[in-house]
Formats: C-alpha cells, sequence, structure tokens
C-alpha cells in the first residue's frame, strides 16, 4: 500500500515535520498518526524512531545556540531511562487505551494553561523530571512523547530557540534508545529501510521550512501555538484512535 501512495506520504510526513519544528516538541506527535494509515503499528513505532533520529539532527543543526543543559540533564536522563522501558513494554500494553488515557491529558493540561495563562510551573527538579519520566514513557509504548515534554517546557516558559534545541537533544537520546529496543523487538522491517534516506530529505526541507515560520513569530505567538497544537493532538489522539 505505501509504495502507491509514496508522494502522499512524503508530503504529509513533511508538513509533520514542519508542524513539529515550529510546536517546538518534534515530528512524531504528527507522524505517527500519519504512518498509521499507511503501515501496522510496530513498524510505525520503528520507522519514527529512524525518522526522528534524523530530524533531532537536523534540527539541533538549525538551532544549537538554545541549548540548555541543565534542563537536557534534568529532563533528558529520566526520558532516556524511561523510554527504553516504554519499548519494552510496548510488546505487551494495548496501545489503543493509552491513546485515549494521552489525548484526554494533552486535553486537560493545554486548556489549563491556555486558560489560566498567568499560571506558570516552577522549574524545579522534580517538575522536569516527571516531564522527563512520563514523556519517556509515552515515546517508548506510543511512538511519541514530545507533546508531554513540550507542554513541560512550554510551561517553564522557555523563549522558542532554547526550547526547541534543548527538546531535539533529549529527543535525540530518547530516540538512539528506543531504536535499539525497536530493532531487538522487531520493529525495523528491512523492506522498509528504503524510507530512511527519503525521511532525512523530508527532515532537512521541513525543518528549514519551520524555522522560517518562526523567524516571523513573537516569543508569546509560538507558546500559543505551542499550546494549540498540543490541544489539536489531543483530540485527534481520542477520535481518530
Amino acid at each position: 500500500m505505501l509504495s502507491r501512495y509514496l508522494p502522499i506520504f512524503i508530503l504529509l510526513s513533511i508538513v509533520a515535520e514542519i508542524f513539529g519544528t515550529v510546536g517546538g516538541f518534534g515530528s512524531s506527535v504528527f507522524f505517527v498518526p500519519v504512518a498509521n494509515f499507511f503501515l501496522d503499528f510496530k513498524s510505525v513505532l520503528g520507522i519514527t524512531a529512524l525518522f526522528h533520529l534524523a530530524s533531532n539532527i537536523t534540527k539541533i543543526a538549525f538551532f544549537k545556540k538554545g541549548l540548555d543543559k541543565k534542563v537536557i540533564l534534568q529532563l533528558g536522563v529520566p526520558a532516556v531511562i524511561f523510554v527504553m522501558l516504554g519499548a519494552f513494554l510496548s510488546k505487551y500494553i494495548d496501545p489503543k487505551f493509552l491513546t485515549y488515557i494521552l489525548g484526554i491529558f494533552l486535553i486537560v493540561l493545554s486548556l489549563f494553561f491556555l486558560i489560566f495563562k498567568k499560571f506558570v510551573v516552577q522549574a524545579t527538579t522534580r517538575n522536569a523530571i516527571t516531564g522527563g519520566v512520563l514523556s519517556g514513557l509515552s515515546a517508548g509504548i506510543l511512538g511519541t512523547g514530545g507533546a508531554i515534554r513540550g507542554i513541560t517546557l512550554a510551561a517553564f516558559k522557555m523563549n522558542k530557540e532554547k526550547f526547541i534545541a534543548t527538546s531535539a537533544v533529549i529527543d535525540l537520546g530518547v530516540d538512539f534508545s528506543r531504536t535499539v529496543v525497536y530493532y531487538f523487538n522487531g520493529y525495523m522491517r528491512k523492506d522498509l529501510l528504503y524510507l530512511v534516506p527519503i525521511l532525512i530529505v523530508v527532515s532537512i526541507v521541513g525543518t528549514w521550512i519551520g524555522k522560517l515560520i518562526l523567524n516571523k513569530m513573537s516569543q508569546e505567538q509560538f507558546r500559543l501555538i505551542v499550546l494549540l497544537l498540543i490541544l489539536g493532538i489531543g483530540v485527534m489522539s481520542i477520535l481518530f484512535n
């Protein structure tokens, strides 16, 4: 089926990459639903991990001046540890049930921060670790944890360059870890590896277009778009599961 609709798949993947760059939390939250139309869920997990590796390396190259090393350690280390646990558990847990839970969680949190604009989550080690644990588990089991990490970073009110660069470095560690586990789970289909160079080009083109769009945005517009995209992801997780 994928070979017949490859141009459509590539176009939708570029759109996912643009949205992921503008939102600051990676393309997987959009790419996973797109890929699900063409591939079985376990193959989607495998190809998403490979695509995201390329995507995050590209984002780091484009936004490398904005890294927050403290947040990378506090949020990134637990995310990397728990993504491996989530990837292992993905063999045994029904992803549909968890997708509903994730959707409700994202809707509630995004609406909260949209309504109570002055509410600020304290930039504490505890909150960063919690966001890392939840995003890591979600990424391992469902193939996407960027929205949870995005809601954490958005709550910390980081500037857009720091937000995107920091998120990309954390995601790079997460993707490398889950790629190893997915490989041993048998999710990496050899007949789909031809997509890897195509998706590398997609990640570069999509990130470049996304950066051009970001350059036209204010910091407040960026935060609003992040929260609206996360709200949309939550709604889509429930409606199209």
